[in-house]
């Protein structure tokens, strides 16, 4: 996005200046963040973690268009800035990579990243990818049939769109005109597995076609695009107009999870290129350029957000652990 570009694209998105300062800070909050739950990974002090680095434009702005007190996210582990947009504060996120027992996704029951929070209209996610697209179909039909006017948003990567639970949950959105909005995160890798390897047609979007809704393709590290096709797609399925599948064009900057070594299936030049297209420095530079931002505001909350980190982590660290004797509560029925 040059600086020569200004305001105008601000104008035609649907938000306003202090819309765009809280995306950016929501943007900079997850990449601190990932970033510092990696270092927490190296150090033995937290099992895993799934960096978001790269797609936090497309996850940002893609909660930022829905109603975040009525409508509901079905996340998958990299939903990281979704989930802050969505209500999670930073210490609850910290509770949740440390596994203690406050940690309001699971009670440290579940891995770190996997996200679920009731009150917040999160809906629990598990390891198996594609499992939440039939789920988020599921949750919108109750929607629909209880006339609650809520919107129900399914993230995922392209790799999901490789497994059957993605046919299926899209067939019957489709079938059933269901308020619900399809986002696929594109990063061009399913762990190790480039995109060629998993289908002979690219573009996921152009799937939504053969289950009778629109499916777009967008670029998915500019949040104002993100926002406006999302906005869009969410306006459709509140109407009664049915799905949308959006699929956002990421990049994935570091490895797969905490348990990767993507350099054994990447090569350093291709991930320098591709550190180049960085929707942090993108949109800041933008920011600065609509006179929204300068580099001593750009500093002051890059400062803050460290600080808010720091502070987050200190404090679950300190946490209560699970009591022990607690592991089987909510597992089996009474």
């Amino acid at each position: 996005m040059p600086a020569s570009d200004g305001i105008e694209p601000l104008r035609g998105s649907g938000l306003d200046g202090t819309d765009a300062q809280r995306i950016y800070r929501y943007m900079l909050l997850a990449r601190v963040i990932s970033e510092k739950s990696w270092l927490l990974t190296r150090q033995g002090r937290v099992l895993f973690t799934m960096p978001c680095d790269g797609q936090e434009a497309a996850d940002v702005a893609s909660a930022y268009a829905l109603d975040r007190g009525n409508d509901f996210i079905v996340p998958y582990a990299r939903s990281l800035g979704a989930m802050l947009v969505k209500g999670m504060t930073t210490q609850e996120v910290m509770l949740n990579m440390f596994g203690k027992a406050a940690d309001p996704n699971s009670g440290g029951r579940q891995m770190p990243m996997h996200w679920g929070y009731k009150k917040l209209g999160i809906i629990s996610m598990g390891s198996s990818v594609a499992t939440t697209i039939p789920r988020a179909a599921g949750v919108a039909l109750a929607s629909k049939l209880r006339k609650q006017n809520a919107v129900t948003m399914v993230y995922f990567g392209e790799g999901s769109a490789s497994e059957g639970d993605f046919h299926e949950g899209l067939a019957f959105a489709g079938v059933h005109r269901l308020p619900v909005v399809f986002f696929c995160n594109n990063n061009g890798w399913a762990t190790s597995v480039p995109v060629n390897l998993q289908s002979a047609e690219p573009q996921v979007a152009k799937r939504a076609q053969g289950y009778g809704f629109p499916g777009v393709t967008i670029d998915g590290l500019d949040p104002l695009t993100v926002y406006q096709a999302v906005k869009a797609a969410v306006d459709l399925a509140r109407s009664g107009e049915g799905p949308t599948l959006v699929e956002a064009m990421t990049i994935r900057m570091m490895p797969h999870s905490s348990s990767d070594d993507h350099l054994r299936y990447r090569t350093q030049e291709e991930l320098d290129a591709e550190r180049k297209l960085d929707p942090l420095p993108r949109f800041r530079d933008f920011l600065i350029s609509a006179n929204l931002l300068n580099e001593e505001s750009d500093q002051a909350m890059s400062d803050s957000v460290d600080q808010e980190v720091e502070d987050a982590i200190e404090l679950a660290d300190a946490a209560p652990s699970p009591d022990p004797d607690s592991a089987m509560d909510r597992v089996y029925a009474p």
